[in-house]
């Protein structure tokens, strides 16, 4: 008979796995990652490589990861095999980016692999320090965890969605089976790159030889560096729209029905219930990516059990509906391409009369860009760039700093937050404007006062300015 913990056990495991959450967020934070492998690979070389105890389906991309990997999951599950799941990040507690057989790692699990990991990641840290080095961070510690618990359950197969890029990323660590590459856009550029090409290079480094590839649409500039990658490790790749296809999309309470034409087989009138076609299309791509993986893309998966596993996917904090009367909705969309996808869902999943929008971004993200197309500019300009405050707030500085691509054009800003000026073009980028009033050398925190916005310069990149800050003054 199994035995069931006590209330005093639960808590001491809750006190255990409080600990190890307290010992990775005294790390450096994921918000600030380190461009390297080697840390990482040497704690799991010392461990024994436990990430090549399992197979593994490795995602990468800008959007739609977390979802994509959620799908594949549940479809693995249903086809008979024990899978860990990592993603992030999470919503409520760490043990939610380490699945285990599609439940979060328990706090005894949590504890029991942190004490059988943590004397490695001691060593390591150590190592790197005496090499003038910074310690393991948060998430590349979070990885050794991670792949350690795997091993541990242990899982057939491990479905791991990288943090942040692919190529330096800690995740990539592991050979993957099948690499997935999800819709990729501008996000991270303080990190990945400031243009589609670079960024796409970044996360097409999860490729390694012979793997098979599994991808999304992507704009030609990320294709033309995916199909570097795959000839250069000789990957076959599996496009969606091209070796596999969705066929059709019907809406459908709470969520939709699609059918989906995969690289061997036929899946239709299958219920998904999760809102967008963004979502189909992750359904389609996670469907490619399992027939990829049990059958190198020539046998179809049952059709029975992929409905199961379709019917059965969850994404939380994607589109998802916390209430009604109001409908509350909450979604994660942090970047352009993400913002894109809610606005299309919304329009297409529902029919409000009234929309009110509460958003929150983060200060490195260019909120003009998230919050607007170019042609909707001036619609954010009536809510951002009024002359005086909005009604009932006291400040402008309640907008607080936002940061800003180095190449958003000079025009655009000014019409957005009420600002004239007649000291430069108004065709000029922002980093022309900085270029122009410091001799053509700016640095970081070299500043331009436009009378009711001060832009700051924040990261350049030889002498063109990349990120610039801009702060509304208080009238």
């Amino acid at each position: 008979m199994a035995h069931e913990s006590s209330p005093d056990d639960r808590a001491e495991s809750s006190d255990l796995a409080r600990g190890v959450v307290e010992a990775l967020m005294a790390r450096t934070g994921e918000a600030s990652p380190k461009p390297r492998l080697h840390a990482t690979r040497r704690v799991v070389e010392l461990l024994g490589d436990p990430q090549r105890m399992f197979g593994v389906i490795h995602l990468a991309g800008t959007n739609g990861k977390t979802s994509t990997a959620r799908m594949i999951d549940s479809l693995l599950r249903a086809h008979g095999l024990r899978v860990g799941l990592m993603t992030s990040p999470h919503l409520h507690v760490l043990n939610e980016r380490i699945v285990i057989d599609g439940q979060p790692i328990s706090d005894q699990a949590l504890a029991d692999n942190w004490a059988d990991v943590e004397p490695f990641i001691t060593m390591v840290d150590a190592e790197l320090v005496a090499n003038a080095e910074p310690p393991l961070t948060y998430f590349e510690a979070l990885t050794v965890l991670t792949l350690a618990a795997f091993a541990d359950a242990p899982v057939d197969i491990a479905v791991i969605e990288a943090g942040m890029g692919g190529e330096w990323d800690s995740t990539n660590v592991v050979d993957a089976d099948v690499a997935v590459l999800t819709p990729i856009a501008m996000d991270h550029a303080e990190h990945l790159g400031d243009t589609i090409a670079e960024i796409a290079r970044t996360k097409a480094g999860i490729i390694k030889p012979a793997t098979r590839v599994v991808c999304a649409p992507q704009s030609d500039e990320a294709w033309a560096e995916i199909v570097v990658a795959c000839e250069r490790d000789e990957a076959p790749l599996r496009v969606l729209g091209r070796d596999f296809h969705l066929t059709s999309v019907q809406p459908a309470v709470g969520g939709q029905v699609i059918g989906v034409e995969g690289i061997a087989g036929e899946y239709q009138n299958l219920i998904l219930p999760l809102l967008g076609d963004h979502q189909a299309m992750n359904a389609a791509v996670a469907i490619a990516a399992v027939e990829s993986f049990l059958g190198n893309g020539e046998n179809p998966l049952d059709r029975d059990l992929v409905e199961e596993a379709m019917a059965l996917s969850t994404s939380p904090g994607r589109l998802q509906i916390l209430g009604a009367r109001p409908t509350v909705i909450a979604d994660a969309a942090h970047n352009p391409h993400g913002a894109e996808a809610l606005t299309r869902a919304l329009m297409t999943s529902f029919s409000f009369d009234r929309l009110i929008c509460v958003v929150g971004i983060l200060q490195e993200k260019d909120v003009v860009a998230v919050l607007a197309h170019k042609e909707q500019i001036a619609d954010v300009g009536a809510i951002l760039g009024k002359n005086e405050p909005p009604e009932r707030l006291t400040e402008r500085r309640f907008f607080g700093e936002f940061v800003l691509n180095g190449d958003a054009k000079l025009a655009d800003v000014l019409l957005v937050y009420g600002v004239s000026v007649e000291r430069f073009s108004h065709e000029f980028s922002l980093s022309d404007c900085f270029a122009k009033a410091h001799h053509g050398h700016p640095v970081v925190g070299d500043r331009l006062d436009l009378g009711g916005i001060m832009l700051v310069v924040k990261a350049v990149k030889g002498d063109r300015v990349t990120q610039v800050g801009l702060k509304i003054l208080k009238k």
